[in-house]
């Protein structure tokens, strides 16, 4: 699989290693395990991407190459044709923990970015206030972190994301500590927010449902060592917005055929 030269993520042969521990009594020698094995593959600009396989596959790896907080030992990923050296100001990551300020209300929370960039305070409130509405937390604008719910949290989390208009959005599993009905309904609610941002989103996930619901295209990978396995188009990405594509008779089709790939050995 080769990746093109186009592309808002172009990633070409990229590998990682990471050393293993010798344990007392082992013969000291230079062990590495692999995290990543040549993963070739492209974004293409405004593509919602889910990165889908089983824990120790790779994709949280490759999500934090992609943003700059770890480098790659062999091969060469570009973001907007530039080779990545490090974190960007026009990328941001969503974690699964929130992340939220205590101290500072929802809206202190979501001015904090533009605070660090020395915006004055009528700008960053005014733009803090665009993305609180866009996010469905107007009525919550004051209230602190505590006197949220989990889902409200995260969405707090999302405003903060788009706080710098971000054209790349990395999302590490942003709804796994959510109960289902909550991850059900902010599923819905990110691609509406989404598809107002024109980002481009990497988005990490265990779940062939949620990979499903949210991609564009999945890429699923391998265990051990970390591989690409397919890059497979999803056959309801037209008609995830605005409608319950749980119930479209390609739905359940291509779970079956993820679930398969992701029971295969590699």
């Amino acid at each position: 699989m080769q990746a093109s030269s186009d592309g808002m993520v172009v990633y070409d042969d990229v590998s990682k290693f990471f050393p293993v521990r010798i344990r007392p009594g082992q013969k000291a020698r230079p062990e590495f395990m692999v995290a990543l094995d040549r993963v070739n593959a492209t974004v293409r600009k405004g593509e919602l991407i889910t990165l889908l396989g089983p824990s120790g596959c790779g994709k949280t790896t490759l999500l934090r190459l992609t943003a700059g907080l770890i480098a790659a030992d062999e091969g060469r990923i570009t973001v907007a044709g530039v080779p990545v050296t490090g974190a960007r100001k026009d990328a941001c990551m969503v974690f699964q923990n929130f992340g939220l300020l205590p101290w500072r209300t929802v809206m202190g929370n979501v001015e904090f970015p533009l605070e660090i960039d020395g915006v004055g305070p009528a700008e960053r409130r005014d733009l803090a206030r665009h993305f609180i509405e866009l996010v469905g937390l107007a009525a919550f604008a004051e209230h602190f972190p505590h006197e949220l719910s989990g889902g409200m949290q995260q969405r707090v989390g999302i405003a903060r994301a788009l706080m710098r208009k971000p054209i790349l959005i990395f999302m590490d599993e942003p709804f796994g500590a959510l109960d289902a009905q909550t991850r059900e309904q902010l599923q819905e609610d990110f691609l509406a927010i989404w598809s107002c941002t024109g980002a481009t989103v990497i988005f990490v996930t265990h779940s062939i449902d949620e990979a499903l619901i949210l991609s564009d295209r999945i890429f699923v990978f391998d265990i051990a060592p970390g591989r690409l396995h397919a890059v497979v188009d999803s056959p309801v990405a037209g008609e995830r917005l605005g409608g319950d594509i749980r119930t479209h008779p390609d739905f359940g089709k291509c779970r079956a055929e993820l679930r398969n790939m992701l029971r295969s050995e590699p």
